[in-house]
């Protein structure tokens, strides 16, 4: 494993709208070169993988620079295998030939490439649920596009059915005349209390803002994230989502697979910072260890 400690359409990058789920414009300073010594994670003849610093795009930003253009800007030439919002940290993989970028969108595709993402969230709840999280939960909502393009449940907010670490709606519930996508997230409790929980997530399917919506429509949005906190987007408070592991196979090579990582910064923690038992690495390994079940889970469904 390669680890470096730091700071409703699919997600792969083939296509698709610029990300412009309103964060903060980017503050890297506009020099490749010191992006990418600062960030690579992994890189190899066929992959680069970067730790992407939050608020910054990775392509397609049309009021700020964004990492590709960056890199071509600086004479190197790179294709994202997949996208992370603008506003998430986190690990990216990015291809370095056009085979191994079809390679890797087949892996994506076919849900066979592994994710985890670390979450602080909320403790709202949902009326008549509690604001407590289960140990393991799992939100199987389907997601429609709606006004100005955003991405939301295909059913009224009322109609969502929790229990047992389930959350869900019924078929005569979901919107009528509208095209939805079915999505899937499987997520562990790695620690809460009364106000916040930190959670590690494992998307099964992968839809554009999918865990942030799925987490926000059950009660517990994202800390910081400016699609459900107005008070966010103008502060430009940190959104706590961060793109933590990703395992993909070298099909170009001898097949192995490949597990990379890149914990979160400081910043990730800071709203729980003072309340955590121990320091953040500790919660770190915790999630490591949860995730073995979700990853069993997730690949039970594809």
């Amino acid at each position: 494993m390669a680890t470096r400690h730091n700071g409703a359409p699919d997600e792969t990058a083939t296509g698709g709208s610029p990300e412009t789920d309103g964060g903060t414009a980017a503050t890297t300073t506009a020099d490749w070169p010191a992006i990418r010594r600062r960030t690579t994670v992994r890189e190899d003849d066929a992959v680069l993988v970067i730790d992407k610093p939050a608020d910054v795009s990775v392509v397609g930003d049309r009021h700020d620079t964004d990492l590709m253009q960056l890199a071509k800007d600086a004479g190197e030439w790179l294709m994202p295998a997949h996208r992370i919002d603008k506003v998430t940290s986190g690990v990216v993989l990015l291809a370095r030939s056009l085979p191994v970028h079809a390679d890797l969108a087949r892996q994506f595709n076919r849900r066979s490439v592994g994710k985890a993402y670390l979450a602080v969230v909320r403790n709202d709840g949902l009326s008549g649920t509690g604001s407590a999280l289960p140990d393991e939960g799992e939100v199987e909502l389907p997601l429609s596009v709606g006004r100005k393009s955003r991405v939301r449940v295909a059913a009224p907010r009322e109609s969502i059915r929790g229990g047992g670490g389930r959350w869900s709606v019924r078929e005569e519930d979901v919107l009528p005349k509208v095209r939805t996508y079915p999505s899937r997230t499987l997520f562990a409790t790695v620690w809460q209390d009364e106000r916040h929980s930190v959670l590690v997530v494992r998307p099964v399917t992968g839809r554009r803002h999918q865990i942030r919506v799925h987490l926000a429509w059950i009660g517990h949005p994202i800390e910081g994230d400016p699609l459900f906190d107005r008070a966010a987007a103008s502060s430009g408070a940190r959104t706590c989502l961060h793109s933590w592991q990703l395992g993909y196979d070298e099909e170009w090579a001898d097949g192995s697979r490949v597990t990379v990582s890149a914990d979160p910064d400081e910043a990730f923690w800071a709203p729980v910072r003072d309340r955590i038992p121990g320091a953040p690495d500790e919660l770190v390994e915790r999630a490591g260890r949860l995730l073995g079940r979700l990853e069993r889970q997730a690949r039970t469904a594809r």
